[in-house]
């Protein structure tokens, strides 16, 4: 009989297709916030949109800090964190793509334990991974008042839509996992005005990490109904959507089709059903080598896809009805997906060369999505299989 748990976010609202300077004074309000925060990075602090944020809550807005940068630092967390607390912040939102989101996140565990240095964020990473499942830290004890956020994100890597964080350390090459139900956003505003700023090529490359979320979770083993119906509806809008973007980057209508299907894509997760090797790789090329977080998924997705066919062949056909074409290899479709992006495919392309993928093979060994993948990996050895297909 099959059995798990469905756990529903602590997210009160998904507010869509509004500007999102009016949505958040609106939402601002609602929530009784007098001292509003707002986290960003360098880039998106130069763009309009942070300009009609900062206009539209007019004397609510306390301070912005704008130094969050890609994969989300500890030194990241702990500035933004202190800067908050000296402007007697009560609500943090965030502007950008999936690292600010994801640094937001865990400044807010930084405030609620009065973390003041990197080293001090050591006592609240999640626990130690465990077939598949890295729980969050028993030492995270939210007061009764804790401080929340809303999250405006820029970018389609969904990380506003899950109570998790990757934080990379930058002392030792590796992303941690920092995690706790109320870190979620209680808003999250999806505005397609929002990505206007967004070069072309973050907001393709995300959009494939979104195809990541989908396709992963799709070929699970231990994918259910929910799963099937979120992640092929969200592969059928992306598949669509991405390649129509390119074409056409002025279309609003498309970029709210790319925010709904990058929603899609990660409800699964909410379901237990967690991500495979494609997502641990990752965490780790990103971490120790510096990829961009949506090259990843570029250049992994399909030999991972390729390396667990032996394993999960007939769910990896779900992967071709989803794009429109039944029997077609979905690593190939994938692929070919990339290619049609202009997006870089090979690891080779993003600059990690074979001198590499011994210490990324055994940094990837302590990611909890590469022991959940669904063709087991037992050892760096197994990792170099797959980082040489991607070659």
């Amino acid at each position: 009989m099959l059995n798990g748990i469905h756990g529903h976010q602590d997210i009160e609202r998904v507010v869509y297709g509004k500007p999102a300077g009016a949505a958040l004074r609106a939402e601002a309000e609602r929530l009784g916030a007098r001292k509003v925060f707002i986290t960003t990075s360098k880039s998106v602090a130069q763009s309009a949109l942070l300009a009609s944020v900062i206009d539209g809550l007019g004397e609510l807005h306390a301070g912005t800090y704008a130094g969050i940068t890609a994969h989300s630092p500890r030194p990241c967390v702990v500035e933004g964190a202190a800067m908050a607390r000296a402007a007697g912040a009560d609500l943090i939102v965030a502007v950008g793509g999936g690292s600010v989101i994801d640094a937001t996140k865990t400044i807010l565990i930084a405030l609620w334990q009065n973390v003041t240095t990197v080293d001090e964020l050591d006592a609240y990473r999640a626990g130690k991974p465990k077939e598949g499942a890295a729980p969050p830290s028993e030492a995270i004890k939210p007061p009764a008042d804790a401080i929340r956020m809303i999250a405006v994100p820029t970018t389609l890597s969904a990380a506003e839509f899950n109570a998790f964080a990757g934080i990379s350390d930058p002392r030792k090459g590796i992303k941690e996992s920092f995690g706790h139900r109320l870190i979620v956003p209680r808003v999250i505003v999806l505005d397609p005005a929002a990505t206007l700023a967004t070069p072309m090529d973050l907001m393709l490359s995300t959009g494939l990490k979104a195809v990541d979320h989908a396709v992963e979770r799709l070929c699970s083993q231990q994918a259910h109904p929910f799963v099937l119906g979120t992640a092929t509806e969200a592969l059928k809008l992306l598949a669509r959507a991405l390649p129509a973007h390119k074409a056409n980057p002025d279309d609003m209508a498309t970029r709210l089709d790319l925010q709904f299907g990058m929603w899609l894509s990660i409800g699964a997760g909410t379901s237990g059903v967690g991500v495979g090797a494609s997502h641990g790789i990752g965490h780790v090329l990103g971490a120790a080598c510096h990829v961009p977080h949506g090259h990843t998924s570029c250049v992994m997705l399909p030999s991972v896809l390729r390396w667990n066919l032996p394993a999960n062949a007939e769910r990896q056909q779900r992967v071709g009805e989803a794009f429109g074409q039944p029997g077609a290899a979905a690593g190939d479709l994938v692929e070919g997906l990339v290619k049609a992006l202009g997006l870089p495919g090979r690891l080779s392309e993003v600059g990690v060369g074979e001198d590499r993928f011994r210490e990324i093979a055994e940094k990837s060994m302590h990611d909890r999505a590469v022991l959940n993948n669904p063709r087991p990996i037992k050892g760096p050895e197994q990792v170099m299989e797959i980082l040489e297909l991607a070659a």
